[in-house]
């Protein structure tokens, strides 16, 4: 870095940086506080205790493995925060232990409450006889042939435990009159990727005894499994049996493949995911109950003291499968059903093709509908006039009707050009599903971009049409997946458009893609790796020479996650030069705002209520109108700045302009979701649990996919 690129970046400290990890946490707190809240619906809070579950095995799988590997290799450390691997695993150990404490008593509320809308977790002695024996017939004609122990001896080493397997250890005892040897040790994985772990108890009356009574009663399948364990070691005593649960080390490292591995993809994916599976341990969680020797020997065999560590956890291990009780059927205990609304300008055409020709069409998801971006791609594989299609696929979901689309286009004999990311993270396997089924469509699949390690995030479509005029080029740009499931829970929000300048740029970026092509140049789309940051910085700078010339200067950013030293040292200085600066990150956020003389120009809220918040938008007010507002897929990460493929495109319909900036500021005036971040680090909750007339974005949004009339000064 040069002496002037030093002085316009200006070194973070401890003081001006916040932790990565511990503002992952801080936003696993944020949906917590959605299930403490009473306001929220009985099922919903169950759904948010999942989630907080499902987000820590993430976390602890890909970045406490990390520091664990580092620690043991004593890998040197010099982020900003200045915490070492042995600092971090401390104080991660230490906001989770208190995190997971705070949410089994949530949970333990919660299910009181439940009770008293008849929904029950229940106990096996407390079952009648009848739906004991018929809870007998279930567990010997479903669980039991599933069924494996495998004892521990001289001859028979300590099984592989899987990263986030349940299972049981047992000790047990020969009967009298057998020759003793002590206790004997065993595992038994509880088979909860072929059966439920959550077993709704009026299902299997009605399957077993005929008994087909309305209810909501459920028993966990450990336990289950443990009250039939005499059926597993005919002729031994069953001294003790304790459920355990492991999370191993699963993020793949495909940034350390020599090059001369690269020229198969596809098989490097295939492997990274096999390996998965062998991670080393970095959590081992177990009930508080457990028995010294038990956990000895659980501790011991898989060598958790130099990989990771335990907890110790009161009540049922493992929270996501809490996922599984959100399937019954009590309306009454959810949010209230919300249908998302169909554009007008296509609710009114037949063709879309037609009503792009006339205006851009811009759709807010979950507020609008799907239906559009599905159509678009289905239409246009049955268009006689398209020619071809081209998109990037990122997380398409198992059954995706875009994906199905694609290979109806190949079925009409279209060109169809598809990169699928096969490095997305924990969707590698359905991914490579896709392009077995792609490829054998005949369609053209790419992988990657020149080097592994650079992920293509970006979420670009291309419809190449002739018309009487000419080719035309359709073109869907878009700040989230083509995923129809997610779709229904993510705000997100995709433009299509056939503006020739953005056609242009979308041609340029595929050829990129699928091409040798380092050197290509983009007129309006802001395209990472190559240019991106660069750009944002340049337009920053313009809004802190607008200050600096006492004019109104303004940034309004809104995001997922913000942790990229460059972005929030130019956001510092920008703040230093008085420019307004609001930002809107749903989850981490490594800048401090609020610090006088750095940051007191730069507030910092976080938006978490009913749909996981997930548009990225950034708005510079002082910039001319062609570059004035963008939205696209990254985020302020250095991933997704330095490390993938990212697409940011400008709004250049002026009408459209103003329909986002009624979506700032909706956010902006949101209090019921809404929660500050401090100048100390800490978030406040802005509603206080008490005024019911707070502002709710998310309830504005589903009266009008716009919000608020007003836009922001």
């Amino acid at each position: 870095m040069s002496e002037a690129m030093a002085r316009d970046f200006p070194k973070l400290t401890p003081d001006t940086f916040i932790n990565r990890e511990l503002s992952t946490i801080d936003f696993q707190k944020r949906v917590l506080a959605l299930a403490e809240d009473e306001t929220t619906p009985l099922l919903e809070r169950v759904k948010f205790i999942a989630i907080v579950g499902n987000n820590l095995d993430e976390f602890y799988m890909v970045r406490v493995g990390a520091y664990f590997q580092r620690l043991a290799v004593s890998n040197p450390w010099a982020r900003p925060d200045g915490l070492t691997p042995a600092l971090m695993i401390s104080r991660i150990r230490e906001e989770v232990s208190a995190l997971v404490a705070r949410q089994r008593r949530v949970r333990s509320e919660v299910f009181a409450l439940l009770e008293k809308e008849g929904l029950y977790f229940m106990r096996t002695s407390a079952l009648s006889p009848d739906e004991r024996e018929a809870i007998s017939w279930y567990f010997h004609t479903e669980v039991f042939p599933l069924l494996t122990p495998l004892a521990v001896d001289h001859a028979r080493p300590f099984p592989f435990i899987s990263n986030l397997s349940l299972n049981l250890g047992v000790y047990l005892e020969r009967e009298a009159g057998e020759h003793a040897s002590g206790a004997e040790f065993a595992r038994i994985k509880v088979p909860v990727d072929i059966v439920p772990r959550i077993v709704r108890l009026e299902t299997v009356l009605a399957k077993y005894s005929g008994d087909e009574q309305a209810g909501d009663r459920f028993l966990w399948m450990e336990d289950i499994i443990a009250d039939y364990l005499s059926w597993l070691f005919p002729g031994m005593q069953v001294c003790e049996a304790f459920p355990f649960r492991l999370i191993r080390n699963a993020d793949i490292d495909y940034e350390h493949e020599q090059e001369e591995d690269l020229l198969d993809v596809k098989s490097i994916i295939e492997q990274g995911v096999r390996e998965r599976r062998f991670g080393s341990v970095v959590r081992l969680s177990v009930p508080t109950a457990i028995s010294q020797r038990m956990l000895k020997r659980l501790s011991g065999s898989l060598e958790v003291s130099t990989t990771g560590e335990v907890f110790r956890i009161n009540g049922k291990l493992g929270s996501a499968d809490l996922f599984e009780v959100l399937q019954a059927d009590r309306p009454e205990l959810k949010y209230p059903p919300y249908t998302p609304r169909m554009p007008k300008p296509f609710a009114k055409s037949d063709s879309y093709f037609e009503v792009i020709q006339k205006q851009d069409v811009i759709v807010h998801l979950p507020y609008d509908s799907f239906a559009p971006v599905e159509d678009f791609f289905k239409r246009a594989a049955r268009d006689p006039e398209v020619l071809a299609i081209k998109t990037t696929l990122y997380r398409v979901g198992k059954n995706s009707p875009v994906v199905n689309a694609l290979m109806e286009a190949r079925d009409n004999e279209k060109q169809v050009t598809v990169l699928v990311e096969l490095k997305a993270r924990f969707d590698e396997e359905n991914n490579l599903e896709w392009v077995k089924a792609l490829e054998e469509k005949g369609v053209h699949v790419i992988y990657g971009v020149e080097e592994l390690p650079v992920k293509t995030h970006a979420k670009i479509s291309l419809v190449v049409r002739r018309e009487r005029a000419g080719l035309r080029r359709y073109v869907h740009l878009g700040t989230g997946n083509y995923n129809a499931a997610t779709a229904r829970l993510y705000t997100d929000i995709g433009i299509f458009t056939c503006d020739d300048k953005i056609a242009e740029d979308a041609s340029r970026l595929f050829n990129r893609l699928t091409g040798y092509a380092p050197d290509t140049r983009y007129n309006h789309l802001l395209v990472a790796p190559e240019y991106l940051q660069t750009a944002l910085l340049a337009l920053i700078d313009k809004e802190i020479e607008a200050a600096r010339r006492g004019e109104d200067a303004r940034l309004i950013f809104k995001m997922n996650q913000l942790e990229e030293d460059r972005m929030i040292q130019k956001l510092y200085q920008a703040s230093q030069a008085g420019v307004k600066v609001d930002l809107i990150v749903r989850g981490l956020c490594c800048l401090r705002p609020g610090l006088a003389g750095i940051s007191d120009n730069i507030t910092v809220k976080s938006i978490v209520g009913r749909y996981l918040e997930h548009s990225r938008i950034y708005y510079f007010r002082n910039a001319p109108e062609h570059q004035r507002l963008y939205m696209g897929s990254a985020d302020l990460m250095r991933r997704n700045l330095l490390n993938r493929v990212e697409v940011v495109f400008p709004v250049l319909d002026p009408r459209i302009q103003w329909r986002v900036l009624r979506i700032l500021q909706t956010d902006l005036c949101d209090i019921k979701n809404s929660w500050r971040l401090r100048s100390d680090c800490s978030y406040e909750r802005l509603w206080d649990g008490a005024d019911r007339s707070a502002f709710d974005s998310h309830e504005r949004f589903m009266r009008d996919s716009f919000g608020l009339c007003e836009t922001p000064e």
